[in-house]
Parts: structure tokens; sequence; C-alpha cells
């Protein structure tokens, strides 16, 4: 069982804290989106961040757990969307906001992963904020493809 320093648990804190809004925002992003492609990759990448909750959840009560290689990974739609105005528009906003979301998560992973003294929570970290960057690549796969990244 491990203990954490007051820094680590304030760390593991706001990682759980941005873990649930990232399912929460991705939820409501597959409900919102007009493209069902996109719809299916924002469900997708709420699992996968409900995994990261689940593990952050079992780290802050002390054990760590043992990362796999990974499960299926999240595929942006590689075919541009036919789009009507709004409906561009409001996709486009949704993927500008969840890869803005990402870059802090990922960010805030980075920070974290220096900070801990255990080298599984480090591991761990390390594997849940190349997931985050992963969904990064396919947000802005979708975006290029659909010509909304300047």
């Amino acid at each position: 069982m491990l203990t954490f320093t007051s820094k680590e648990q304030s760390l593991l804190k706001d990682l759980i804290s941005q873990e649930q809004l990232c399912v929460e925002k991705y939820n409501k992003y597959s409900a919102d989106a007009c493209d069902g492609g996109l719809k299916n990759l924002f469900s997708a990448i709420a699992q996968v961040e409900q995994g990261h909750l689940n593990t952050l959840t079992q780290i802050s009560s002390g054990t760590v757990p043992q990362m796999g290689g990974g499960g299926t990974r999240p595929m942006a739609p590689t075919q541009p969307v036919s789009y009507q105005a709004a409906d561009r528009k409001n996709d486009q906003f949704l993927c500008h906001d969840a890869l803005s979301m990402e870059k802090y998560v990922s960010s805030a992973y980075d920070t974290s992963i220096f900070e801990f003294t255990d080298a599984g929570v480090r591991n761990a970290l390390n594997h849940m904020q190349k997931e985050e960057q992963e969904h990064g690549e396919q947000l802005y796969t979708f975006l290029s493809v659909n010509q909304m990244y300047q």
C-alpha cells in the first residue's frame, strides 16, 4: 500500500478532477456532434478517459495497477465529411475545445510524472499521458482531413 506526500495527493486530486471533466465533455460532445464518425470517436475517447479515471482512483487508494499494452486505439475518420455550414461550425468548435483540453491534460500528466517518487505510479501516469497525446492526434486528424485546422 502506497502513501503519498501532500504534493502527490494534490496532483492526484487535480488529475482525477481533470479526468472527470474529460469523461463528461466527451460524452456530451458525442451527443452534440453532427457527424456520426465524430460521435463514435468522442464516445471511444470517453471510454479511455473513464479508464484513466478508474486508474487514478485506484492509485489514490494506494494501489498501482499494472498497465497493459493498451486497448483498441480510437481512430478518427479519415474521409472528409460533407457538412452543412452550421453543423461544420459545431463540430469544429467541439474538436478544437477537445484538443485544447487534451493539451492541458497531457501537460498536467507531464508535471505529475516528474513529481511522483514511486516508479510504478510514474509508469502509469506516463502510459495515460501517451494515450492523451494519441487523443490529440486523432482530433487533429479529424480537423485536418476536414480542413478545420488552420
